[in-house]
């Protein structure tokens, strides 16, 4: 259990790292300004259009009385609205990460130098380095939608899908989210997704303890901007520290020092 307070530990090490480099915080800012903007107006659109959309999609209900035609419809915008805000909430890091792909590569760069030791550099132009930030989303975002309509339909059972159902879901996506943050770090050291899981999977609750109060904070998408220049802080500093432990950490399952860990980072492949 240790390993979900050490998980936490460098969530808040992050955020101290860019209080103390206030440019560095002002320049992660910007990725997550300009996608929070995005999203804002493409919100606003779907709230003044949803009605729109249902009534064109629901013509067999024009000639229902009232109230009925009525109950159908605002209950099918509403649901609307907060499906494509579920959906904003899902991708927003995944968008911020690949519109801030430079910007990240960068802080994160620089959290690497602050520390000592080999800054590693991917080396690669900036558009394979998109493409493949990209790629890598929607595999992650394929796996979340997959655990999502699972734990969809495992919601309606009683009293244990409105429990154990919703904790599960925050771990899930806390875990993934873990993911995508380290892989800023751990691209730039060669590795690619499958041997990221691999490495996590080794140390899930150490992710957990990243990435699950992070989602919870990441529920609204304000929040979300202020703290993901340190969530790239702090989980570089958690890549570092997994794929090159401390030499007075034990090795655990998935360190660099144990016997399960995954194969030496591979070459880079578009």
């Amino acid at each position: 259990m240790s390993d979900l307070g050490a998980g936490f530990g460098y969530l808040m090490k992050g955020q101290r790292w860019v209080a103390q480099h206030g440019r560095w915080f002002g320049f992660g800012l910007l990725p997550g300004l300009v996608t929070l903007v995005v999203y804002a107006g493409a919100l606003i659109g779907l709230g003044y259009g949803a009605d729109d959309l249902v009534g064109w999609a629901t013509p067999f209900a024009d000639d229902w009385s009232s109230p009925w035609q009525g109950l159908l419809r605002t209950g099918l915008t509403a649901l609307v609205f907060v499906f494509g805000l579920f959906l904003a909430v899902i991708t927003f890091t995944a968008v911020t990460l690949l519109v801030g792909q430079p910007f990240y590569e960068s802080l994160s760069e620089e959290v690497d130098r602050s520390e000592g030791g080999d800054v590693p550099e991917s080396g690669l132009p900036l558009w394979q380095e998109l493409w493949i930030s990209a790629r890598d989303s929607v595999r992650i975002l394929l796996r979340v939608a997959l655990y999502g309509i699972i734990l969809f339909a495992c919601g309606f059972i009683p009293v244990v899908g409105q429990t154990v159902v919703p904790a599960i879901g925050f771990c899930v996506s806390g875990y993934f989210l873990a993911e995508e943050l380290t892989a800023v770090a751990l691209q730039r050291r060669g590795m690619v997704l499958k041997d990221r899981l691999v490495l996590l999977r080794g140390r899930r609750l150490l992710a957990l303890g990243f990435g699950v109060p992070l989602v919870l904070a990441f529920l609204i998408p304000v929040v979300a901007v202020f703290l993901m220049p340190g969530a790239v802080a702090g989980a570089t500093l958690l890549a570092r520290d997994l794929v090159d432990p401390a030499p007075d950490t034990e090795p655990r399952p998935g360190s660099a020092d144990s016997g399960d860990v995954p194969p030496a980072p591979r070459a880079w492949s578009a």
